[in-house]
């Protein structure tokens, strides 16, 4: 199944976090873990749509990893794969 963001939504895969705090403990899979703030973008709508009719392209594309507000996109499973639709409102930096 294919999907195509609208007006000015973006399809993120987010990214795995890590397995393990910062002193190197392996954290279990059953353990309560924060949700993910940065993910590969999928797929870009065509763009927000003024009153005039004109559309502003979006300024991120496909394959950009962004950083993006922790509860601003919506969760969706696709073929049992996670994704999220975020607005480009909720999209904070691209990160190179």
């Amino acid at each position: 199944m294919k999907i195509k963001p609208l007006s000015n939504h973006i399809l993120i895969e987010p990214m795995k976090q890590e397995e393990r705090t910062k002193t190197g403990i392996l954290l279990p899979e059953t353990a309560e873990k924060e949700k993910p703030e940065q993910g590969k973008v999928i797929a870009v709508g065509p763009g927000k749509k003024t009153s005039s009719g004109k559309i502003i392209p979006l300024e991120v594309k496909k394959g950009d990893i962004v950083l993006f507000t922790k509860y601003g996109p919506t969760e969706i499973k696709i073929n049992d794969k996670e994704y999220l639709i975020a607005k480009e409102e909720d999209i904070l930096a691209i990160l190179k």
